[in-house]
C-alpha cells in the first residue's frame, strides 16, 4: 500500500514539475496595433524554432499600451518579456534605467547596428550612448496631398514643395478655390520645422551641454510659419487622431498632411479608404528631412525570459522575410536596410494613384538625422506647445513666447 502511495506522490510531483516547466516557457510580449498583428503573423516561424514555447501577445490601444509600459517600468509590477515602444517613448524610457542595454553582451547589437537605417539606431540611444531598443519599422517623413484639390486650384506639386513660402501661398489658393484647409493644424508645421532642422549631434530642445535651444532661429521659423498659417485661416484647428481629423480626410476638407510614410497605409486601410486614388506623396517642402514615429523592441531589466525575448526580437528585426512581410501587410516601413533593395519598392501604390512612392520614402531615409534625447524632452514639448497656443490664440509675441519657454526650461534643467 505504501509503495502505491509513494508512486502516486511521485507521479503528482512529476506532474507538478512538468507544469512548472511549461509555465516557465511562456514569453509575454506587449504591443499596440498593428505591431501586434505583425508579431502574431510570425508565430508559425517562431514555433518551428521553439516548439512548446508559447508567445502571449498582450495588445492594447496605443495610448493605453504606453501608459501600461510606463507603469510596468516605474513600479514593482512584473513587466512583459518583450516591450514594443513607439519612437518618442523610447526617448523617454531611455533616460530611465529600466531597459536592457542591447548594445552590450549578451545581445551585442552594436555589432549589427550597421544593418539598420542610421537614424533609427540613433533614436534608440540614451543620452549616454546606451542602445536600449532595436528598430523594427520607421517613419520617413512625407507630404501627402490631394491631387484633385490641386487640379481644381490650378496648382502643381512644386507649388507645395518648392519652399515654405510657396506652400503657404498654395494654401491660400486652395482655400479660395475649394474651401479646403491646407493642413489640419498649424502645430503640424511647427513640429516638422523644429525636427527637420536639427543638426548632427544636436538635441531637439537642448544642446550637448544641456542648455535650451528654443530661442534659436529653428524655433522662430517654426512659430512664424505656424502663425502665418493661422493668420490666413489655412488650418482647421483639428487635432490629430480625433474623429474630426479622420472626417476631414474623408470629406476632402484637408488638402495636405505631413507625417510618416505609414500615414498612406492608415488612410487606405481605415481613415479614408474611399479617397483611394486621390492622394499623392512628395518629399516635404524645401526637402526638409524628418522622421515621424517608428516602432522598437526593448527588453525590461526585470524580464524573466530574456534569452527567449532576444530570440523573438531578432526574428522580428533581423530577418528580411519578416520585415518585408510586415511592410506588405501593414505598411510598416522596414528599418532593415537590406530589405530596401526588394522589388516591392518599385511597385505602384493604388491608393496613391499608382505612384511609386516607396522610392521617395527610401530616399528620405538616407537624409534623416535623429536628434539626441534629453531627459526633459517630453516636458519641453509641452512647454513649446503651450507657448505656441498663446501665439496662435492670444496673439503673444513669438520671441517673447520663446524667451518665456527658454527661461522655464533652463530653470528646470538646473534642478
Amino acid at each position: 500500500m505504501f509503495a502505491n502511495i509513494r508512486s502516486v506522490v511521485i507521479a503528482v510531483l512529476l506532474s507538478h514539475l512538468t507544469l512548472c516547466a511549461h509555465a516557465q516557457k511562456v514569453l509575454t510580449v506587449a504591443a499596440y496595433p498593428a505591431v501586434d498583428s505583425i508579431i502574431k503573423a510570425a508565430l508559425p516561424a517562431w514555433e518551428k524554432k521553439h516548439p512548446g514555447v508559447q508567445v502571449k501577445v498582450i495588445s492594447r490601444a496605443y495610448a493605453d499600451h504606453h501608459t501600461a509600459m510606463t507603469t510596468a517600468l516605474s513600479t514593482s509590477s512584473k513587466p512583459p518579456d518583450v516591450m514594443v515602444l513607439e519612437s518618442s517613448y523610447v526617448a523617454r524610457f531611455a533616460t530611465g534605467g529600466g531597459l536592457e542595454d542591447l548594445g552590450a553582451p549578451p545581445y551585442n547589437l552594436n555589432e549589427s547596428k550597421h544593418l539598420f537605417v542610421a537614424f533609427s539606431i540613433d533614436q534608440a540611444k540614451s543620452s549616454t550612448g546606451r542602445l536600449v531598443a532595436i528598430p523594427t519599422d520607421i517613419g520617413p517623413g512625407t507630404l501627402l496631398y490631394r491631387q484633385d484639390l490641386l487640379l481644381k486650384s490650378g496648382l502643381q506639386e512644386a507649388d507645395l514643395t518648392n519652399s515654405w513660402d510657396s506652400y503657404i501661398k498654395a494654401g491660400v489658393v486652395i482655400k479660395k478655390s475649394t474651401g479646403a484647409y491646407l493642413v489640419a493644424h498649424a502645430r503640424d508645421v511647427k513640429d516638422l520645422i523644429i525636427r527637420g532642422g536639427v543638426k548632427s549631434g544636436e538635441g531637439l530642445y537642448f544642446d550637448a551641454a544641456g542648455h535650451s535651444l528654443v530661442t534659436t532661429e529653428r524655433f522662430v521659423k517654426a512659430f512664424e510659419l505656424a502663425k502665418r498659417i493661422r493668420d490666413n485661416k489655412l488650418d482647421g484647428k483639428i487635432s490629430a487622431w480625433s474623429n474630426e481629423w479622420a472626417e476631414g480626410f474623408r470629406r476632402g476638407h484637408v488638402a495636405t498632411q505631413m507625417s510618416g510614410a505609414w500615414i498612406a497605409g492608415h488612410l487606405n486601410n481605415w481613415l479614408a479608404p474611399e479617397t483611394k486614388g486621390l492622394w499623392r506623396a512628395s518629399q516635404l517642402p524645401e526637402n526638409t528631412w524628418a522622421a515621424w514615429g517608428g516602432s522598437f523592441y526593448a527588453i525590461p531589466k526585470a524580464a524573466t525570459q530574456k534569452e527567449l525575448a532576444w530570440d523573438l526580437i531578432q526574428l522580428m528585426t533581423l530577418n528580411p522575410d519578416r520585415q518585408l512581410e510586415a511592410f506588405k501587410s501593414q505598411d510598416a516601413f522596414p528599418a532593415l536596410i537590406s530589405v530596401h533593395n526588394d522589388a516591392f519598392f518599385n511597385e505602384p501604390i493604388a491608393f496613391l494613384g499608382q505612384q511609386k512612392a516607396r522610392i521617395l520614402w527610401r530616399e528620405a531615409t538616407r537624409h534623416i538625422q535623429a536628434p539626441k534625447v534629453h531627459r526633459l524632452d517630453t516636458f519641453a514639448d509641452e512647454v513649446i506647445n503651450t507657448e505656441l497656443d498663446k501665439v496662435l490664440n492670444q496673439g503673444k509675441d513669438i520671441r517673447l513666447a520663446l524667451k518665456d519657454a527658454d527661461r522655464l526650461l533652463e530653470r528646470r534643467a538646473r534642478r
